[in-house]
């Protein structure tokens, strides 16, 4: 079994492996009291005023309590991550990166958004940490672009993919969780979904583009299309072939 899981895990595409390997690390250190939450939580006077720029990205990587929502948060992270980094970019690495950086800049202009608004500060100052914001994101992203697929939820009911984000808000609801670390992934995920797949189709512009110190650091990999066995290629014309 462990050389399955070590299997799995080196199977795994590199944006995906890297942030579930950072998110595992970062959140069994806080439980063994290595690493401090207090270390990584996003706190802006502190960002701006004593140059704490890592809580930018650390208030990502931590997944609170280690327990059955730890479970179910890497498993979404593991899944979602990995079906968007090996379908939807697969070969495009950077562009994949790009999504996370962008819906992780968009949560946290949310947030710091949103605790200006004084009817909505003290909600906005709950959160401190974004990482089940950004994995909703990828959720929310993976289901608009196969809103078709059949799902089924805990063997009671079945329903398309479109819906799967709600249906998980919803259940977050019933337990008792508060529906804004869904919310603000979904609105990270529609903005994405719609500046790169829905404006460009409008307009014929493409506002999110990857940047080129990104493109430099994965080289894309080309996409394999497998052909069936019994495919035969035509020969060319004879007239073509002495063309020269």
């Amino acid at each position: 079994m462990a050389q399955g899981v070590e299997e799995w895990y080196k199977q795994m595409p590199i944006i995906t492996r890297s942030y579930l390997t950072a998110a595992v690390v970062t959140t069994v250190g806080c439980s063994l009291d290595i690493i401090s939450p207090y270390s990584l939580y996003l706190n802006p006077t502190l960002v701006v005023k004593q140059h704490q720029y890592w809580r930018l990205f650390t208030n990502f990587l931590y997944f609170r309590k280690m327990d059955l929502d730890f479970m179910f948060h890497m498993f979404f992270l593991a899944r979602y991550c990995k079906l968007l980094e090996e379908n939807s970019f697969r070969g495009k690495t950077a562009d994949f990166l790009y999504m996370l950086l962008f819906g992780a800049t968009v949560l946290t202009g949310i947030v710091l958004i949103g605790g200006m608004i004084p009817y909505l500060s003290a909600s906005f100052a709950k959160i401190i940490f974004l990482s089940n914001s950004l994995t909703f994101m990828m959720v929310y992203v993976w289901s608009k672009q196969n809103p078709h697929i059949h799902m089924s939820f805990l063997g009671l009911f079945t329903f398309t993919a479109a819906y799967l984000p709600w249906v998980l808000l919803g259940f977050s609801v019933l337990v008792g969780a508060s529906p804004w670390v869904d919310l603000l992934g979904m609105i990270a995920g529609h903005a994405y979904y719609f500046l790169s797949e829905v404006y460009p189709r409008m307009t014929n512009r493409r506002p999110l583009k990857t940047p080129a110190f990104l493109k430099a650091l994965f080289a894309d990999e080309p996409v394999v299309v497998a052909l069936p066995e019994n495919v035969r290629f035509a020969a060319a014309p004879f007239d073509q072939i002495h063309q020269d």
